[in-house]
């Protein structure tokens, strides 16, 4: 794998390398110092659109992040893949950065592939954090969202709207100005003029629409923390807690929100760092 620098740069901070892996280069960002943490991020979001989310993050971890295959800075897929490309181009990316073991965090999509990952490479990992996803087949699988893109851009925004918050109706979001604006962050509509971009999300949403690890969690041996929204549409409650059953030893945390409820409980981002610092017992 040959490590290359490129010009793409995320403001105010130094130029973000790009490694080739296989058949593809990926474009990450590595940053902080503490416990490691490999970010793995949800359906069509990239580093530079999830610039907010990462930064929240602090910097008391050090944490890797990356725009996957087809999204983003990352080059197209060349070819269709499944959720163990996706893994496996992870763990790669952990090679590259010299990371035998790390703490995974994933979100939604991020948690699919977070799955995947540890129950291929359990060794690999930590600690490990599984927000707003589901293991599909009998644990149950997350909304079907590549059902969306037989929809006109504007008309697959105003449904994913309706999917953030099962709450979120016009009397909630005229009582909750914060919520218009997550609303307004996380649903606006796909810019179907590029044809590279929209073949890279429905690469993505097809491998994540084969994803089921259900029969393989019990392999997952490391601490794992399991988190989902109480109103999540997308990834109900239900699916957080089937993973949670499934994995020896780990704990089920609910909160107050949403797909989105890391950023709308204000609970969730302290205590899911608190579960990657090692110095807890």
């Amino acid at each position: 794998m040959e490590c290359l620098r490129t010009s793409t740069a995320r403001p105010g901070k130094a130029e973000m390398p790009t490694v080739a892996i296989d058949d593809v280069r990926l474009t990450y960002v590595l940053a902080g110092s503490g416990p490691r943490v490999l970010f793995l991020n949800g359906s069509g979001a990239t580093l530079e659109r999830s610039a907010p989310l990462l930064s929240l993050f602090g910097t008391d971890i050090e944490l890797l992040a990356f725009d996957q295959r087809g999204l983003g800075a990352s080059s197209p897929a060349p070819q269709p893949y499944d959720m163990a490309r996706c893994a496996a181009d992870a763990l790669a990316l952990m090679d590259v950065v010299g990371w035998d073991t790390a703490g995974v965090l994933g979100v939604s999509f991020g948690g699919m592939v977070a799955q995947e990952l540890a129950v291929t490479a359990p060794d690999r990992v930590e600690r490990l954090a599984l927000l707003c996803t589901s293991a599909g087949g009998a644990g149950g699988s997350s909304y079907p969202l590549h059902e969306l893109e037989a929809l006109a851009p504007d008309e697959r925004a105003v449904v994913r709207a309706s999917l953030i918050d099962d709450r979120f109706d016009d009397a909630w979001l005229a009582d909750h100005p914060g919520d218009r604006g997550l609303v307004g962050l996380l649903a606006r509509p796909d810019d179907d003029s590029d044809a590279v971009e929209v073949a890279g999300r429905r690469a993505q949403l097809e491998a994540r629409r084969g994803h089921d690890v259900w029969d393989r969690l019990p392999s997952i041996i490391c601490p794992t923390f399991v988190a989902g929204g109480r109103y999540d549409p997308i990834a109900p409650m239900a699916n957080s807690e089937a993973i949670a059953s499934r994995i020896a030893g780990a704990k089920l945390h609910a909160y107050e929100g949403g797909h989105a409820f890391f950023v709308q409980d204000r609970n969730a981002l302290p205590e899911i760092l608190a579960f990657f610092d090692r110095a807890e017992s």
